[in-house]
């Protein structure tokens, strides 16, 4: 079946999380993506491991890179420049995350590429963004995570803990697509193209959400307070019998019939507990009650006991738990797809579910440089001797 993007042209720049994320995104959807890589490593991420396939390539460039072809340029020689320059005459998009300026230093910045193509949607991800006092720093995940905020608001109350996925790189893509795609559409509407400016920084503000609206609301700073929730009790994780169960009770009528299963019915309208606002005032006493009383049965039992009468609550699965979890299966996201030299492999499956034009996985991670003679000679029309002389002269 089509893609929904399968009209696009997109030149990926990128490398390590955030941009190959948003690329994968789109690759996904239909679009075309043309990989350009440092010609000899490509891609840093390719050596970022243990774990690696047994023909060396990293679990790590694996997880963002299907639905691209790779393609490699020494964008130090003026050749491979000129390449890019006729690559970006016929793309759609150009996304790219190198350190603010150094496209510009090369000729091939935005206002360069926009006189060959003025509906080109070029789209910079960087750490701070193309203007303010941070402009020049370099931009990494953890980094943006201790100062956009979120480290002060994740983990124990003793010390502040980063998200164990790069999620101000994840995010830092997706705001990347919807910008692209906003784009696109104000392209098709206008014939012109436009300058996207992505940083990491925005990005960790951005999704800090009801967090951060409740500090320009009252202006006091949030606390952390582990895997419970600030404004919301019961709301957290307590150990079970075997494991541990997530509970997210986040009505009053929720907080009812749990009370009436666990034959404490009197809860729901006692003074300190019947309203949301009562138990986060008395928070320390409901917890200790509660934690005893799940200590006593298995995680199962809760959810069997608790899932039936509309309480929100869930296991805390490992990752091959969560992976092999049956509405995991049953969704497809886990699937599996030949490689060019590791022969098959598995990756996470793509997440939208679209009925007329399904994301789908077309082709595994590339190889550095795979498919550099097949895009020199079928989009740029190079036959084999203009191609074998940008290679003796180590432009691709």
């Amino acid at each position: 079946m089509p893609g929904a993007l399968d009209n696009l042209l997109i030149l990926d720049l990128t490398r390590v999380l955030a941009g190959p994320y948003a690329t994968m995104l789109l690759g996904d959807l239909g679009a075309r993506i043309i990989k350009v890589e440092q010609l000899g490593r490509g891609d840093e991420t390719r050596q970022w491991g243990p774990p690696f396939t047994a023909s060396g390539e990293s679990a790590y460039y694996l997880c963002v890179n299907r639905n691209k072809q790779s393609i490699t340029l020494n964008l130090k020689i003026e050749s491979a420049r000129n390449v890019l320059r006729e690559l970006a005459r016929r793309a759609d998009v150009l996304i790219e995350n190198f350190k603010v300026g150094t496209m510009d230093e090369l000729g091939l910045g935005y206002e360069s590429l926009r006189a060959l193509n003025p509906g080109l949607i070029y789209c910079a991800i960087t750490g701070y963004g193309q203007t303010g006092p941070y402009r020049d720093r370099p931009g990494y995940d953890t980094v943006i995570q201790a100062q956009g905020g979120i480290m002060s608001i994740t983990g124990p109350a003793d010390e502040p803990s980063k998200v164990g996925v790069a999620i101000a790189d994840i995010m830092a893509g997706m705001y990347a697509d919807v910008s692209i795609l906003a784009a696109l559409n104000h392209r098709t509407q206008t014939g012109e193209g436009q300058f996207i400016d992505i940083s990491l920084f925005d990005a960790q503000l951005g999704w800090l959400a009801n967090v951060a609206s409740a500090y320009l609301v009252s202006g006091k700073s949030p606390g952390r307070y582990g895997n419970a929730h600030a404004t919301i009790v019961p709301y957290q994780t307590f150990e079970t019998a075997d494991g541990w169960l997530m509970l997210a009770v986040g009505n009053d009528g929720q907080f009812a019939a749990m009370c009436k299963v666990m034959n404490r019915s009197e809860w729901a309208t006692d003074e300190r507990f019947a309203t949301n606002p009562a138990r986060v005032k008395n928070r320390e006493v409901l917890v200790a009650i509660l934690a005893e009383i799940f200590r006593a049965q298995s995680t199962n039992y809760w959810m069997e006991t608790l899932l039936p009468i509309g309480v929100p609550c869930g296991p805390v699965n490992d990752i091959p738990t969560a992976l092999n979890d049956p509405q995991a299966q049953a969704r497809a996201m886990v699937q599996f797809v030949e490689h060019a030299t590791s022969g098959k492999i598995p990756l996470v499956g793509p997440v939208p579910k679209l009925s007329a034009t399904p994301a789908e996985i077309k082709s595994a991670p590339p190889t550095v440089g795979e498919h550099t003679d097949q895009v020199l000679s079928e989009l740029l029309g190079y036959d084999v001797a203009r191609i074998a002389a940008l290679r003796s002269e180590g432009a691709i």
